[in-house]
């Protein structure tokens, strides 16, 4: 007689959840600083770099060059932050705008919002019954935010913040400035302007690549398109200094 044979061990069972420990990441969720906080800087380092340069090609003295570098810095800053504010909240005001339409219509006629957004499920690829079912279900969980997000294309992640885009944008520039003013404090003077220049490509090639990087771009792409457009700003203010200089 033979002895039975051993169970087979029962699989582990898998836990519904699992994959909660493992999150993506989505470069999308930080598109609202980045942006901003990109632009502040390489708006920093240009525009005080050519700023400094062209006051040196002058023939200023490094007082006046260190003058002209901070007060550029101190505008450059109040300027980006309020113009950021101001276009953001523009941005804030109409999707606010929008979704009180939204709200007002969902209100006014239910059934006629709930065949729009099967609508849009069935353009997306369900089929129209899947699509009517998808879109009752999700409009008794929350009418409002699946038309803003379906209908309209805001969610929360990119939803305009314009105080966090006017912060980024300043202390991003001011960063960036902090850059050509530090070789005006640390360079001999007459050697002011190359070494400007010369600090001023590297922190662009930096700062591109870094963008690129947070973006997920091709790192030389973003490094050498940033140094590129910042040498030119600072070929053009060196000319300009040149040109209008007056030496008394």
């Amino acid at each position: 007689m033979t002895s039975p044979r051993p169970a087979a061990p029962r699989p582990a069972a898998v836990r519904p959840h699992a994959r909660s420990r493992h999150p993506e990441a989505h470069r999308s969720e930080r598109v609202g600083w980045l942006r901003a906080a990109v632009l502040g800087a390489n708006d920093g380092i240009v525009s005080v770099a050519g700023l400094v340069v062209g006051v040196a090609a002058s023939g200023a003295d490094a007082a006046a060059i260190l003058t002209s570098g901070i007060a550029g810095t101190v505008a450059g800053a109040m300027s980006m932050a309020a113009g950021e504010y101001v276009s953001v909240r523009s941005q804030a005001d109409t999707e606010r705008a929008d979704i009180a339409v939204e709200k007002r219509e969902l209100a006014e006629n239910p059934q006629a919002e709930l065949q729009e957004l099967a609508q849009i499920y069935v353009q997306r690829g369900l089929t129209p019954e899947l699509a009517h079912e998808v879109a009752r279900q999700l409009t008794e969980h929350d009418a409002l935010a699946s038309h803003a997000r379906d209908e309209l294309g805001i969610t929360d992640t990119l939803r305009a913040r314009p105080v966090q885009a006017a912060a980024a944008s300043a202390g991003a520039f001011v960063s960036g400035a902090a850059l050509p003013i530090a070789a005006v404090l640390l360079a001999p003077h007459e050697y002011v302007q190359p070494v400007a220049v010369a600090t001023t490509l590297v922190a662009l090639s930096i700062s591109g690549a870094l963008a690129a990087w947070a973006g997920g771009a091709p790192l030389a792409r973003g490094a050498v398109r940033v140094t590129f457009w910042g040498a030119l700003a600072m070929a053009a203010a060196s000319a300009v200094g040149h040109l209008f200089g007056v030496q008394v």
